[in-house]
């Protein structure tokens, strides 16, 4: 998920809001972010210190999901410095770690695999794992809006439930398949329409792939809202976008250079980072281990 550290703005998170841009916007901001935690934050707070005093344990002084990013020795946060707000006061326990590495070969290739030679424009559309129950919010009216694209072929992954449950009818320049090996199409893809899981959105970005973003629900506002601001991508926001809306997304992330390169740019950020030895590199600061450590204890074994 994004950063869950506190804004330099004072905007809550979860609320979609991007970064402010003048002192009317922090003082709106402020006043959003006091009924946030008024109705949000302090009631589970309450709970969960109430819990904690039943185990001896001190309560928190800040909302749960700050406390995530500040309590732990080391936070690792799944994305580059680019894709994030800025903080003055970013806690030191903070590492961005760039995307966990793509597992190769989790999925045959579909058997249209042949048509993405270059000769058309891709565009992959997904709905991701979580809310793809209704395909109609997102895959069907982006099926809609390039269907009389002649220079589009759009590629469809139902996140892993059956094609069938994809209602028609499906145009003749769309591919679909359940679930794809993430590794072999985002290479070829040229615009990626998604609701906005934090994972794909990564994975995408980490290829230069400009994106669409259309999505409110859970984490996604707010991750949508860092695609525009990073100007990576549109950003739709809504949960139901029209095939009219889409289409003009669609063509304005194709044509215009600008969304491409900056996300060419930030996938240079991506790549800069080994994110496995990141990962271990930390996670030895943390332990204490060394490696002169872990070689005595294996021949202790």
């Amino acid at each position: 998920m994004f950063l869950h550290s506190r804004r330099d703005d004072g905007a809550p998170n979860f609320a979609g809001l991007p970064p402010a841009s003048n002192e009317a916007e922090r003082e709106e901001y402020a006043a959003i972010s006091k009924e946030h935690d008024r109705v949000l934050y302090e009631p589970v707070r309450h709970y969960l210190n109430d819990r904690l005093a039943d185990l001896g344990v001190g309560p928190l002084s800040t909302n749960v999901f700050h406390a995530l990013v500040v309590l732990p020795d080391a936070y690792l946060q799944l994305t580059v410095p680019s894709f994030e707000f800025p903080r003055q006061d970013l806690p030191d326990s903070v590492h961005f770690v760039g995307t966990l590495p793509i597992i190769p070969n989790q999925a045959p290739l579909p058997p249209w695999a042949h048509e993405l030679d270059g000769s058309r424009k891709v565009v992959m559309v997904t709905q991701g794992t979580v809310n793809n129950f209704d395909f109609r919010q997102l895959v069907v009216p982006t099926l809609e809006a390039l269907a009389n694209e002649p220079d589009v072929l759009v590629v469809v992954t139902a996140g892993g439930r059956s094609i069938d449950d994809i209602p028609g009818p499906i145009p003749g320049n769309a591919r679909l398949a359940s679930y794809l090996p993430l590794e072999w199409p985002l290479p070829k893809v040229d615009a990626f329409v998604t609701n906005g899981g934090y994972g794909s959105v990564n994975q995408t970005l980490s290829f230069g792939v400009p994106l669409v973003a259309a999505g409110l629900t859970e984490d996604k506002a707010d991750i949508n809202v860092r695609v525009a601001w990073s100007g990576v991508g549109i950003n739709l926001a809504t949960n139901e976008p029209t095939p009219q809306a889409l289409r003009e997304a669609i063509r304005n992330v194709l044509d215009k250079p600008n969304y491409r390169s900056r996300a060419s740019v930030m996938a240079k950020e991506f790549a800069g980072i080994d994110t496995r030895s990141e990962i271990l590199r930390i996670l030895k600061q943390v332990s204490g281990v060394s490696d002169k450590d872990k070689g005595r204890r294996v021949a202790g074994r």
